[in-house]
């Protein structure tokens, strides 16, 4: 399947002069090429997903972007700066948090942003000026002098978001900045990105997770290094082709799951099933026939069909739906 690349003309990020310019891109570390012939476009003040599995590409192309890692083939600019010629100029309008930022454990909060202060030239009355709206921004504001090993997982994150903004980017470049953090966390992490979006920056996300797919303005899905399709959460979902069917199965035995799949797989106008913990999603051409046929096949097999529904394809759909017609999933 080749590339999909999909833009809307009535979102403003299309009609944007791009800030972020990807052209073939691509990094081999070995025999292992991370990025392969890689063409991404991200619009000024866009939220752009990164989206994909482990060993997709994401972190290898952050870290091209971020001018810490120097292309094999192909080039990007950032505002029109090559990531090789320009590293410098790029430097200090990126802020970079890695997936494991390094904090450092024994130094307090405010120790921690001093020491990122003091690395990126920020001083006088700037510095406290710009540390009291971060700290506050971050919600770190009483927790200045508690130990940055003694901290939560979210709070973590948090206080290398605010490392990271120390110097006042105009561009972030997050890399799966809420892996293993709890659901609130996660929450709040993103409430603090939508207000930076807010304020016109421009944020480039990688992330496994497809409910923050959704939150992006546009996403690019990675696969083994290659971008499978780029465009709005509401284009690659209308990539889907037919429509979505939702059923619970209910009944006796360990394998249910596993002879339901088995059964309305088998049915005619069934182009895929996939599993969401205890419901089925099937992708069908056409809900009306399918919907009294997939009801039948079930209750015939002593399977009881609750929650048997049309429902809309989510992005996790999307994602494995076009991977596989990739030639790249089971």
């Amino acid at each position: 399947m080749p590339t999909t690349r999909l833009s809307s003309p009535k979102s403003p990020a299309a009609v944007t002069t791009p800030l972020i310019v990807t052209e073939h891109l691509s990094r081999r570390f070995g025999a292992v090429e991370a990025v392969k012939d890689l063409d991404l476009t991200v619009a000024r003040g866009a939220v752009f997903g990164l989206v994909g599995p482990d060993g997709a590409g994401k972190t290898t192309t952050l870290r091209l972007l971020a001018t810490i890692l120097a292309p094999t083939a192909g080039r990007a600019t950032v505002d029109g700066h090559d990531t090789v010629a320009a590293a410098q100029a790029i430097k200090r309008r990126v802020g970079y948090m890695a997936q494991e930022f390094r904090l450092y454990g024994d130094l307090s909060v405010q120790e921690n942003l001093d020491f990122f202060a003091d690395m990126c030239a920020v001083h006088g009355p700037v510095r406290r000026e710009r540390m009291a709206r971060l700290l506050h921004f971050a919600r770190l504001t009483e927790f200045t002098q508690r130990r940055a090993s003694q901290l939560s997982g979210g709070m973590k994150k948090k206080l290398a978001l605010a490392c990271s903004l120390i110097h006042q980017p105009d561009i972030l470049l997050l890399d799966e900045p809420t892996t293993g953090v709890d659901p609130v966390a996660r929450r709040e992490f993103w409430d603090i990105l939508s207000d930076l979006h807010l304020q016109g920056v421009t944020m480039v996300v990688s992330t496994p997770y497809m409910d923050e797919a959704e939150r992006c303005s546009s996403i690019a899905l990675l696969h083994s290094g290659r971008l499978v399709v780029s465009g709005t959460p509401a284009e690659i979902k209308g990539l889907v082709h037919g429509e979505i069917i939702e059923v619970c199965p209910q009944g006796q035995g360990v394998n249910l799951m596993r002879q339901a799949q088995r059964v309305v797989r088998a049915l005619p106008g069934v182009l895929e099933v996939q599993t969401h913990g205890n419901l089925l999603h099937l992708v069908v051409d056409d809900a009306a026939p399918c919907l009294p046929m997939v009801d039948a096949a079930l209750r015939a097999a002593d399977i009881e069909p609750n929650g048997l529904r049309r429902t809309v394809a989510r992005m996790e759909e999307a994602f494995i739906w076009l991977i596989r017609r990739q030639g790249g999933g089971d």
